[in-house]
């Protein structure tokens, strides 16, 4: 039997249905499934995703049955519509659209009117009284086709189209009358030949071949793998075609087209949101070439339609139990719904939606905890403007997207991704985007355009990127050429510095103060189920007070990493390590280390205080002590002021403590062991401060851990030191106190060795940064330079150094948990790399059974989330997505 390769919906029934996204992508899914319930839906058919991955494992082949099947489906769609296609006299027109399993808004390519040509325009004019409307929807189709399928840039199309209206002194399209429209069509075609050198196609099922392949080939274009990359969408899915009978809402104003969600994309408000056009079609209203009316407008024009449409989509957000994003047209005063699918949102959104949904007994808290992606969560998680701040507003437009962002003005993509890339702050500034420009919406802190709704593309993609966004800024005059937007007099050019309110859609000259976030509200109902799920305990990497203290303001149990070397970089501070690392005798070095002690006391009692009783994790001093040292003879001389030694001694000293490849060189505890003077005042410093602090009745929690461990006999040699230095300590203090002392797995050999290091260990912590570097043998400042390409060739699916490497590095992990725990039924195992903050790396560590992860403190929402979820997927083996 021939594989069904087309599956035909229309006139109340469908082959498909709802829960067939993997074959008939989001759209055609839903399409199907709307026909099935009896939803006005315009009829047509659905290629499916497996076409698609035929035609890339076939050299752009497509499979034989194919086109038989298209065939019939056509014509099964001519006998429901009583209509032609490429009939003169009662023509047939179609939409040819994309529709992957997620939803990626703008990354693929429509077209209308599919089926228009020299003979079917004259007659379509007849047959609808409308002359104007048939040229007009003509002259629409060899644009969009002209550029999907023959590559010629929009810009060239439009250059004509706004030609014609500065000829005319016209402002709008709607103002162009029968005749510019005639000429323009003549323009396109000229240009469509001088382009492409052919004439342009006139048989209707040339045309509908030649959009259905163009789709298959916007599967892979630039935008596309970049959207699929950044929101981590398999390469592998493919994409539908749906080709589907077209509806009018350019004839006239009891006609019209709009896009529209059940609730609030942006706020997560149960209330009807979205926009419409009269006599528009529904590429306008993405497109940002008219500002939209808000839906709700539509109860006064279109009273009767406007019922309808709430009565249809109120019924599919219970049938989906999901916010439903949703396209409409509007024939005659006859409704007609294009799509429905699960609508993208902002993380504030998802989380109330996901609460009042719980509330409202649509969903329960397992699905809501679910709902949410824990990337999702970084944006709220970042600064919004200070309500006491003066503010320069220059100009105000649709709040498209929450939260604030300060940046320098830029005009165009590529340079918002190359500076933003360096890590400066840009404000990428248009008169509308593109799906072209993702790469530099990527890279911004904040989109504004002087064009476009809520609904547009600027809108919509910042929304799923997390990114502030001013839509629809009408009143700012963009010159992208000129690089430089005017409004009232005043001027910003590139590189001005401006702020975006994205909660409120002001423009503000300057950069405003910005203040942190907290979580309250339905963040915290939220957050609250999410933590009376998880297992896993989440701490915070975190070296000085505030950073505790912002780790502990989103949730941290803990510090799981302090890196004490960074206390050693401040300016007051650097000159006694210097000074400690050119001594050349130890009584010198203990001279300059006692000086460092009061320093690194006070900074271990800031943490302790900060945690209020939970554990705090203190690495001992880490990197090579080159890297503390001068690298020019004049920062040299400058110290030689400072200590009192010669700048000829410091140079010597730093030309002999460099090293050919200091990840591998002296450092971790091969210092300590070498310089066991180090490991005394930092072991003194930690457990002075707890002492001081358990004196006071405050409850300490030290845990000391020795990084860089490989052999046992290094953990021996350094527990040793500690515990006599830490005894006499609290001996001397007389008070109570515990402390345990652990080491970090960050050397292959301390993973294959675990059972052996876990008879000294009393906890272990994964550093995966090095255990990652050392395993796959990448130097991780170095693999920059070659990773972008693995990830393109799909050598690696993932960066290994932002989500961990579960077949190598995880199985060292796996093993090393099992073998300290034979030896140590109770051992404490737990994460500190930078993996500790990824979603997919927290699952991990749950199913090995580890007892904490500890991440950066912006990150730890981000780890309780996917902590509860791991606990949710494992008792289920179900994965929900609002991707």
């Amino acid at each position: 039997m021939a594989t069904k390769y087309v599956y035909f919906f229309g006139a109340g029934k469908a082959d498909g249905k709802g829960t067939m996204k993997d074959l008939l992508g989001g759209k055609g899914a839903g399409l199907a499934e709307m026909t099935n319930a009896g939803v006005p839906v315009p009829p047509g058919f659905t290629i499916t995703t497996d076409v698609c991955r035929f035609y890339y494992a076939n050299k752009q082949k497509l499979p034989k049955e194919l086109e038989a099947q298209q065939k019939a489906a056509m014509e099964r769609l001519q006998k429901i519509m009583v209509k032609g296609f490429g009939d003169p006299a009662n023509p047939l027109l179609v939409s040819v659209r994309s529709g992957a399993k997620f939803s990626m808004p703008g990354m693929m390519d429509t077209i209308l009117n599919l089926g228009i040509n020299d003979q079917v325009v004259e007659g379509f004019a007849k047959l609808t009284s409308n002359p104007r409307f048939a040229w007009d929807a003509y002259r629409r189709f060899i644009a969009m086709y002209g550029n999907v399928v023959g590559g010629i840039e929009k810009s060239e199309f439009e250059h004509i189209l706004e030609s014609q209206k500065n000829k005319r002194g016209i402002k709008l399209d709607t103002e162009l009358n029968v005749k510019d429209l005639q000429e323009i069509v003549s323009k396109f075609k000229e240009l469509y030949q001088r382009k492409l050198g052919e004439s342009f196609p006139q048989d209707p099922w040339e045309q509908v071949t030649g959009a259905r392949n163009a789709v298959f080939k916007s599967w892979n274009n630039p935008r596309a793998i970049y959207y699929r990359k950044q929101n981590k969408i398999s390469d592998d899915l493919g994409t539908g075609v749906t080709v589907q009978s077209m509806v009018f809402g350019n004839m006239g104003d009891d006609s019209g087209t709009g896009v529209g969600f059940t609730r609030n994309p942006s706020t997560g408000v149960k209330e009807f949101y979205g926009e419409y056009l009269t006599n528009a079609q529904g590429e306008d209203v993405v497109a940002g070439i008219r500002t939209p009316k808000p839906i709700i407008k539509l109860g006064e024009d279109m009273p009767v339609v406007f019922k309808q449409l709430r009565d249809i989509t109120s019924k599919l957000e219970k049938h989906y139990r999901d916010i439903q994003d949703f396209e409409f047209t509007i024939e005659k005063g006859r409704l007609f719904m294009l799509q429905t699918r699960t609508g993208k949102r902002t993380a504030a959104a998802a989380i109330r939606i996901a609460v009042d949904m719980v509330k409202e007994k649509l969903i329960s808290k397992d699905e809501a905890i679910m709902r949410v992606e824990p990337e999702q969560l970084d944006q709220l998680l970042h600064p919004v403007i200070d309500p006491k701040a003066a503010l320069k507003v220059i100009a105000k437009g649709l709040p498209a997207s929450p939260g604030a962002a300060t940046g320098q003005a830029v005009f165009d993509a590529d340079t918002a991704a190359e500076r933003g890339g360096k890590g400066e702050k840009v404000i990428l500034i248009r008169q509308e985007t593109n799906p072209d420009d993702i790469h530099g919406m990527d890279a911004a802190q904040g989109i504004l355009t002087a064009r476009g709704g809520m609904t547009s593309h600027a809108a919509v993609v910042a929304r799923g990127m997390g990114k502030s966004c001013v839509a629809g800024c009408e009143d700012i005059r963009v010159s992208e050429q000129d690089r430089r937007f005017s409004i009232n007099g005043t001027t910003v050019k590139e590189n001005d510095w401006i702020t975006l309110d994205g909660s409120t859609g002001r423009v503000i000259l300057g950069a405003a103060p910005l203040i942190e976030p907290t979580i309250s509200g339905e963040f915290g109902i939220f957050m609250g189920w999410a933590d009376a799920l998880r297992k896993l305990k989440v701490r915070a990497n975190a070296d000085i007070p505030r950073d505790a203290k912002v780790a502990r303001q989103f949730g941290a149990e803990g510090i799981g990493l302090c890196r004490t070397e960074h206390m050693f970089f401040a300016e007051e501070r650097l000159p006694f390590m210097q000074e400690m690392i050119v001594a050349t005798d130890v009584e010198a070095r203990k001279v300059a280390l006692a000086r460092l002690l009061p320093f690194q006391k006070e900074d271990f009692k800031g943490l302790f205080k900060e945690m209020k009783g939970y554990p705090v994790t203190i690495r001992l001093i880490d990197p090579p002590l080159h890297e503390f040292l001068p690298k020019t003879r004049e920062d040299a001389e400058v110290l030689s002021q400072k200590i009192g030694v010669s700048a000829a001694k410091i140079m010597q000293a730093a030309e002999e403590l460099h090293e050919f490849n200091p990840m591998l060189g002296h450092r971790g505890c091969r210092l300590g062991i070498t310089y066991p003077e180090i490991t005394e005042m930092q072991t003194k410093a930690i457990i002075s401060a707890a002492c001081e602090l358990a004196a006071e009745k405050i409850k300490v929690v030290p845990e000391i851990m020795i990084p860089l461990v490989g052999n046992i006999n290094e953990l021996k040699d350094q527990k040793e030191l500690i515990v006599r230095v830490a005894d006499e300590t609290i001996k001397e203090a007389g008070v109570k106190l515990d402390y345990m002392v652990g080491t970090m797995i960050e050397v292959p050999r301390a993973a294959i060795t675990a059972d052996e290091i876990a008879t000294e260990a009393d906890f272990f912590s994964f550093g995966t940064n090095d255990l990652t570097q050392m395993t796959l043998g990448f130097s991780r400042d170095d693999a920059g330079k070659f990773i972008k390409v693995y990830l393109d060739k799909k050598i690696f699916k993932e960066d290994p150094f932002q989500t961990l490497d579960q077949k190598g590095v995880g199985q060292l992990m796996e093993g090393a948990v099992q073998k300290g725990r034979k030896v140590k039924k109770d051992l404490k195992c737990g994460i500190c790399g930078e993996h500790g903050g990824d979603p997919a790396s927290v699952k991990f560590c749950h199913r090995i059974g580890l007892n904490y992860v500890s991440c950066s403190p912006y990150r730890v929402p981000i780890a309780r989330l996917a902590a509860a979820q791991a606990v949710i997927e494992s008792k289920s083996k179900l994965s929900y997505s609002s991707k």
